[in-house]
C-alpha cells in the first residue's frame, strides 16, 4: 500500500518542494514531480536550475531523452510512468492513479487555499484506509 507523508507549513509550496527535492536528490531517490499546470511546471523548473544558490538539481521532463538517466523528473501527466518508487504531488487535486508509487508526498503551504485543499486530500486517502503521516516543514529539511 502506497505510505502518503504531508509535510506542511512550508512558507511557499514551490520552494519548499524544491528545498525537499534538494534531500532527496542527496539521498540518491529518485522522485517523479507531478506539477500539471504549465505555469507552476516552468516556475519549477526554474526554481531547481537555481537552487541550491550555487547549483542546481539534475531534473528533465519525464519524457526527455535523458529521463533513464535524471533523477528528478518533472511531469505534467501521469499517463505514462518513468517510474513508481516516489511521486511528488504539486497538484491541488489527488493525482490519478497514484496507487501505483511506493511513496506519495505532498507538500503544503501555509497559504490557507493551499491547506484547505491538502485537507481534503488527506481525508480522501484515510478514508479509503491509506496511512497518512504529517511532518511540520521544520522537522522535513
Amino acid at each position: 500500500m502506497t505510505k502518503i507523508s504531508f509535510i506542511h507549513g512550508a512558507p511557499d509550496r514551490l520552494q519548499g518542494a524544491a528545498g525537499w527535492l534538494g534531500s532527496a536528490w542527496k539521498q540518491r531517490r529518485p522522485v517523479l514531480v507531478f506539477v500539471p499546470q504549465t505555469p507552476l511546471a516552468e516556475r519549477m523548473n526554474q526554481l531547481l536550475w537555481t537552487q541550491p544558490a550555487l547549483g542546481f538539481l539534475p531534473h528533465c521532463p519525464a519524457d526527455s531523452l535523458l529521463a533513464a538517466e535524471t533523477p528528478i523528473l518533472l511531469t505534467q501527466q501521469l499517463d505514462t510512468l518513468p517510474q513508481d518508487k516516489l511521486l511528488l504531488n504539486l497538484s491541488d487535486d489527488v493525482p490519478q492513479g497514484f496507487s501505483r508509487f511506493e511513496e506519495l508526498v505532498e507538500i503544503v503551504s501555509t497559504a490557507d487555499d493551499d491547506r484547505l485543499l491538502a485537507r481534503d486530500r488527506a481525508k480522501f486517502y484515510k478514508e479509503r484506509g491509506y496511512e497518512v503521516s504529517f511532518t511540520p516543514w521544520e522537522d522535513a529539511r
